[in-house]
């Protein structure tokens, strides 16, 4: 493919993708304190973030202190948006100098133990789930004119698509919790010391690894597949890590350093890492595996990585975007209004679009479909700049109305762009679930920031087996829209199911696939009995027709290296149980088994909360330290990888599954999509100066 083909391809999908990201938002992360300014403020003054991706998971571990420069003792209170599919395993506090781990407890208990712990002036903390939003830290007391370190630490899938995987560390929460923001404002500077480390371990090699509008976070390849990023403000920790920084930066640093200040960091911005893998990888089936010596059942983490083997679709599209006009989405429309006006200039001749417009009500801006001229395109490219956000969102009207006057005889495609959060009219998440299901369309849904409604968003998209693309406003926007734009110009396999025979296997999670788009993971986990070989087949329709893919392989009889598993086993059947719940509303057995599960793996959630009190309390208590032991644990087993190259979790070499190279963003030439992630950036911008200097 030419490099002009390339432009043009990836130009054409810009609506998918370059309207969806955040501009300002309201609040960061960061230590809350009443908006009337009742109280006074707590200062973070280190902030140190360590992220190891590994095996198809990531391990977060945030390490922070709080000073108090008052002569009252104070309670610390720390926000943080929930990451995606990312639950809480640690929370440390270090208490008289040594660190203490937490345990969780049903959400009502724990925050009892932690207020009479409060009350009593004794240390304490406590982690909670503030549903999809945030997880709120709280330790009291921060002590007159003293320090408090805490740590937490996030378990979460890192899957790759198309050859390129994304890790986000949130720190935008998206301006969407109107109460929350009228009662809080939020401290989110670090006086000190900040720092950011993330190694990729891979036994695929890895190409590049790119950190955008972060130019001064260096970047180092230590192997084939093993790579290392580290951003900070400080030139001691580049050192620790064995990062190198360009001469200019340390003596930047330096001259800071000796003139007695620190630059201070601020976390309002997401920081966003992209690596991406050698082309010409085979299509593979990796697993990974916990089974102690002596236990029966094991847990497995299955990963899916398709070969390239799904065909274009050629013929002309309908388009119809449905886009959120509400007061939430003000700071963030300006960006997806311009993202609109670009797009439409680029779609297909053969290409027709609708644009529909939704906040406390709805309104079509198009008379039913409109062909993509260039006289249409710009009429309407200047109607959805004109709009001003305002009032609230009326999500289930706008996505009715989108689903009007859709052409059984044209493939289709409803594209949303919201932050999902629903407050006029329907809100029940069932009723969105059976309008979808209505109408034969793919929803492709782009959420736009960290506190939008995620589970509700996924769950339509789940229900008309399209996908949905979570932007932060760090997001490299063509990185994304080359991921996008995939999905809908190639054949799907719908109807996909997996089948394990010749070893027992139960709660598996997602329980239906549905769909599975062009370079898209699957992944799977579940429990096993015994060892031994298994027959594993992928089933699915490819344009009407039955497609399977087969291999085999064995289920280990002992693995101890990825203990990690069980708990991101058991954090997925909680997200399940969870969304059962959101479509059909709360259900005693199923919150009673999300406690169970958040105790048993020492999970916060929606029911659960994770409290930090002294050594003798807990025994005071009769709580049972399960979760300090689960972590020596985990803490041994990734004491042990660190120490060894990454291994090749692959199982299907004797009997490959695919027998084509994965899918990636590289179309050959001299010029392949990689390199467009790189220049994209400054075409856009030389273009937007131009405008901005012809507007003036």
């Amino acid at each position: 493919m030419t490099t002009r083909h390339l432009l043009r391809k990836a130009w054409q999908g810009i609506l998918l993708t370059s309207a969806f990201l955040t501009v300002t938002l309201t609040q960061a992360a960061g230590l809350l304190q009443p908006s009337d300014g009742s109280l006074p403020a707590l200062e973070i003054t280190d902030h140190q973030v360590n992220v190891v991706i590994e095996d198809g998971y990531a391990v977060t571990t945030v390490d922070q202190v709080f000073h108090n420069p008052h002569s009252q003792d104070l309670e610390a209170h720390y926000s943080f948006p929930v990451p995606e599919h990312g639950s809480v395993a640690e929370f440390t506090l270090w208490i008289d100098g040594k660190p203490v781990t937490g345990e969780v407890l049903e959400r009502q208990q724990a925050k009892q133990v932690y207020e009479e712990e409060k009350a009593a002036g004794r240390d304490a903390g406590i982690t909670e789930k503030e549903s999809y939003k945030t997880f709120d830290a709280r330790v009291s007391p921060v002590r007159a004119g003293q320090e408090t370190r805490i740590r937490l630490v996030y378990l979460q899938p890192a899957q790759v698509d198309t050859g390129i995987g994304r890790y986000v560390y949130p720190l935008e929460e998206g301006g969407v919790d109107e109460e929350k923001l009228a009662f809080w404002t939020a401290n989110e500077k670090v006086k000190r010391q900040f720092s950011f480390d993330l190694q990729v371990r891979s036994a695929y090699p890895v190409h590049a690894v790119r950190m955008p509008n972060q130019p001064q976070a260096s970047i180092q390849q230590v192997g084939e597949g093993d790579w290392r990023i580290h951003l900070g403000n400080d030139v001691a920790s580049s050192v620790e890590t064995g990062m190198e920084i360009t001469e200019e930066e340390r003596s930047r640093l330096n001259t800071q350093s000796s003139a007695g200040s620190t630059p201070v960091f601020t976390l309002d911005k997401d920081l966003v890492v992209y690596w991406r893998h050698q082309t010409g990888l085979p299509g593979s089936v990796d697993l990974v595996a916990h089974k102690p010596e002596g236990k029966d059942r094991g847990t497995f983490m299955l990963v899916v990585t398709p070969g390239d083997d799904l065909r274009p679709i050629k013929e002309g599209k309908d388009w119809v975007f449905v886009l959120d006009i509400s007061g939430s989405m003000q700071g963030k429309y300006a960006t997806l209004a311009d993202g609109v006006q670009r797009a439409l200039k680029k779609l297909s001749p053969e290409d027709r679009f609708r644009i529909v417009l939704f906040n406390s009500g709805t309104r079509e801006l198009t008379s039913g479909f409109v062909n993509a001229t260039q006289a249409s395109v710009t009429k309407y490219s200047q109607a959805v700049a004109a709009i001003a956000p305002n009032q609230g969102t009326n999500l289930y009207e706008g996505l009715k109305l989108g689903l009007k006057s859709l052409d059984a005889d044209r493939t289709s495609a409803l594209v949303l762009v919201t932050d999902g959060v629903a407050n006029v009219g329907v809100t029940q998440q069932r009723q969105f679930i059976d309008l979808i299901k209505k109408r034969d369309v793919r929803l492709f849904t782009f959420v736009m920031g960290n506190s939008a409604n995620r589970p509700l968003l996924e769950a339509m998209t789940r229900a008309s087996n399209g996908f949905a693309v979570s932007i932060s406003n760090s997001d490299d926007i063509v990185g994304q829209l080359l991921t996008a734009t995939a999905k809908v110009t190639h054949e799907a396999l719908h109807g996909a199911k997996l089948k394990i025979n010749g070893i027992k296997t139960a709660d598996l999670t997602p329980k239906q696939i549905g769909s599975l788009y062009r370079g898209q993971q699957l992944v799977v986990f579940g429990h096993y009995w015994g060892d031994g070989l298994a027959d594993v087949t992928l089933t699915g329709r490819v344009s009407g027709e039955h497609k399977a893919y087969q291999t085999r392989f064995a289920f280990p009889a002992v693995a101890t290296e990825n203990p990690e598993i069980e708990r991101l086993w058991a954090y997925a059947a909680i997200e399940a149980a969870t969304a059962e719940m959101n479509d059909f509303g709360e259900n005693l057995d199923l919150k009673q088994a999300i406690i169970d599960l958040g105790v048993e793996y020492s999970l916060v959630t929606d029911y659960t909360a994770m409290v930090v009190v002294r050594d003798e309390v807990f025994e005071q208590r009769g709580i049972e330290r399960s979760n300090q032991k689960r972590l020596q644990v985990e803490h041994a087993a990734q004491q042990q990888r660190a120490s060894q190259a990454a291994p090749s979790r692959r199982v299907d070499t004797h009997k490959p599954m695919y027998r084509t190279s994965r899918p990636s963003h590289s179309g050959g030439g001299a010029l392949d999509a990689w390199t467009l992630l790189l220049i994209l950036p400054l075409v856009w911008f030389t273009w937007r100066q131009r405008k901005m200097g012809e507007a003036s």
